[in-house]
C-alpha cells in the first residue's frame, strides 16, 4: 500500500459537495476493494516468496523476510482500519437522533 501525496486539495471539497450519496459509496466501496487485493496479493507474494525457499531455489533470506514483513504489516494496518470503522459503526448506533 502506497502512500502519495495530496495534490490539488482545493477540487476535493467541490468534488464532495457534487457527489451523490450513491456516487460516495461506490468510491469508498471500490477503495476498500483495491486495499484489500492489495492486502491479499502481498500475502499471495510473500507464499510464493516462501515456498521457493522451502523448495531450495535461488532465493535470498532477507527477500523472503521482507515480503513476510511487508504481508504482516499490511494485514495489521488492515485490521486497525476495519475495528476503526467497526467503533465508528458502534458510535453512530448509540447515537439517539
Amino acid at each position: 500500500m502506497g502512500i502519495t501525496a495530496l495534490n490539488n486539495t482545493n477540487g476535493i471539497a467541490e468534488q464532495a459537495a457534487k457527489a451523490t450519496p450513491f456516487k460516495a459509496q461506490q468510491d469508498f466501496s471500490g477503495a476498500l476493494k483495491d486495499a484489500i487485493n492489495k492486502v491479499n496479493e502481498a500475502q499471495i507474494s510473500s507464499d510464493q516468496a516462501t515456498e521457493k525457499m522451502v523448495n531450495g531455489e535461488n532465493v535470498d533470506l532477507h527477500t523472503v523476510m521482507v515480503a513476510s514483513q511487508k504481508a504482516s504489516i499490511s494485514m495489521s494496518m488492515a485490521l486497525e482500519v476495519r475495528n476503526k470503522a467497526v467503533e465508528a459503526y458502534q458510535e453512530m448506533m448509540r447515537m439517539s437522533i
